[in-house]
C-alpha cells in the first residue's frame, strides 16, 4: 500500500479556522476500507505544542461533525497502546509548535517508528509547519529562537522543508542560504495555505485554500533532481511548482 503525506506550509484549521479548504481535502484522502457511513478517523498529534489544551479543542470544534475524532498525547498518557492508537486513524495530523521537540519525545515514546508503520499501512500522514517539517530529512525551524537548519527529520521525505515560506519575512532568505551552503539538501518550500501532496515520496500536487498561495521546488542552480546535497555553496534556483485552488 502506498505511503500518503500531507504537507501544510500553514492554513488548516490552526490558521483558517473559517477556511476549511485544506482540512476538507486532507478528509477526502482517508484512505482506509470503512463501513458504509461510517466517517473518517483522525488523531490529532499536538506533541510539538506541548499538548496546548486551546489547539486541541479547536481540532475538537473543527472536526468532530465531519469526523471520528482522537487525540495523542506524550504528555498525559491515557494508558491506551500507543500502536494500537495510530494504526486506528484513517489520518493523522500534525500540529504546529517546535519541531525538535517535537522529534525528540517521539523518538523517546518510540512514535517515530509506529509512524512509519502506519504510513506504509495505508494511514494518511499529514501535518501543518512542524507536522509538515517532520516528515523530510531536514528543515527550517525556529525551535532555538532563531530561524536555523535542523538536519535530522524523520526522512520519510527525501530533502528538506521550508513552511511559512510567505508568511514570516525570514523564511524565504534563510532557507536559500541554507540550500545554497548545502547546510542542508534541497527541498520544497510551501506558503501559509499550501499543501504539498506525496505518494510514496514523490511529489503528486500540491493544492491550496487561497488563490495565491505558491510553492516552490528549491535546489541548487544545475542540480538535476533538485536534491543535491553537496557542502559547496552554491547559487540556489527557486523552481515553481503547480499549485491547484481548491475554491
Amino acid at each position: 500500500m502506498s505511503t500518503t503525506i500531507l504537507t501544510l506550509g500553514g492554513g488548516g484549521f490552526l490558521m483558517e479556522p473559517d477556511n476549511p479548504l485544506l482540512d476538507d481535502f486532507l478528509l477526502s484522502l482517508a484512505t482506509r476500507r470503512r463501513g458504509a457511513g461510517d466517517r473518517p478517523r483522525v488523531l490529532y498529534v499536538p506533541t510539538a505544542a506541548g499538548d496546548d489544551q486551546g489547539r486541541i479543542a479547536d481540532f475538537e470544534a473543527a472536526f468532530a461533525e465531519r469526523a471520528e475524532t482522537d487525540v495523542l498525547s506524550l504528555f498525559r498518557r491515557d494508558g491506551r497502546d500507543l500502536r494500537e492508537q495510530v494504526l486506528a486513524a484513517d489520518v493523522v495530523y500534525v500540529g504546529g509548535g517546535s519541531t525538535l521537540n517535537l522529534l525528540a519525545l517521539w523518538r523517546l515514546h518510540g512514535l517515530d517508528e509506529v509512524l512509519r508503520e502506519a504510513g506504509e499501512a495505508g494511514v494518511v500522514l499529514a501535518g501543518i509547519s512542524a507536522g509538515m517539517n517532520c516528515w523530510f530529512e531536514g528543515s527550517v525551524t525556529d525551535s532555538w529562537g532563531p530561524l536555523d537548519a535542523l538536519p535530522d527529520g524523520l526522512g520519510l521525505l527525501r530533502g528538506s522543508a521550508c513552511p511559512h515560506y510567505d508568511g514570516e519575512a525570514e523564511r524565504q532568505p534563510t532557507y536559500v542560504d541554507l540550500v545554497g551552503r548545502g547546510v542542508l539538501p534541497s527541498g520544497y518550500a510551501a506558503d501559509d495555505g499550501c499543501a504539498l501532496l506525496f505518494r510514496d515520496g514523490e511529489l503528486v500536487e500540491a493544492v491550496s485554500s487561497r488563490p495565491d498561495a505558491r510553492a516552490f521546488r528549491v535546489h541548487r542552480a544545475g542540480d538535476a533532481d533538485g536534491l543535491d546535497d553537496a557542502m559547496e555553496a552554491v547559487p540556489v534556483a527557486e523552481s515553481p511548482v503547480d499549485v491547484r485552488f481548491l475554491g
